[in-house]
């Protein structure tokens, strides 16, 4: 059985029949879908600043501080669906053909590629839980006291949530990889 598609990539791990792993897809899915929202949302709060700009001669309040927070929970809401469809940037010069050529030891190569990416991925969803739970017990918030404000932890949240989706992925697919390099079939 091949392990990889014509183009070197890994099989769509998305695919799979087993209930576990289609409801995971499912909210790996589901959080790449918000962001795509989010997107809209961003667009519509920067339109509404440039139309406040031009008619008012002032920007709207937050407009800067949300869409500062609103842009990073974007990237990590939809990093854990980027990475399980084996999309993200990287040097891809190598190992499309080492996989094909060298199924299981591609698998193998792929697979400390993702643990890397659990690594440092779980190192941020780590750092963000700090910084989570410093802005709660504080009570931090964005904008200008007076003008307008939003507590700013329901976005850290949706952050840490992100980045934990993801790094939850890079470790499925590690562990996956190295099941296929042990010789396990259908691991992924």
């Amino acid at each position: 059985m091949q392990n990889t598609h014509d183009n070197g990539r890994a099989p769509d791990p998305g695919r799979s029949t087993h209930p576990i792993a289609r409801l995971w897809a499912l909210a790996v899915d589901g959080l790449a879908a918000l962001g795509t929202v989010m997107i809209g949302l961003l667009m519509l709060v920067i339109c509404a600043d440039v139309v406040a700009r031009n008619v008012m001669g002032g920007s709207l309040p937050l407009v800067s501080e949300l869409g500062a927070l609103m842009l990073v929970m974007i990237v990590y809401l939809q990093l854990a669906a980027t990475v399980r469809a084996d999309r993200l940037a990287r040097t891809d010069m190598f190992l499309p053909g080492f996989r094909r050529r060298f199924p299981r030891a591609g698998a193998a190569l792929a697979a400390v590629f993702d643990l890397v990416g659990a690594v440092a991925i779980g190192g941020i969803a780590w750092a963000t839980l700090g910084i989570l739970g410093k802005d709660m017990a504080a009570g931090e918030y964005i904008g200008v006291t007076g003008v307008a404000t939003l507590p700013s932890w329901p976005f850290r949240a949706l952050i840490l949530l992100g980045v934990a989706v993801a790094a939850i992925e890079f470790a499925r697919r590690a562990v996956a990889g190295l099941g296929i390099a042990i010789g396990r079939e259908g691991a992924r």
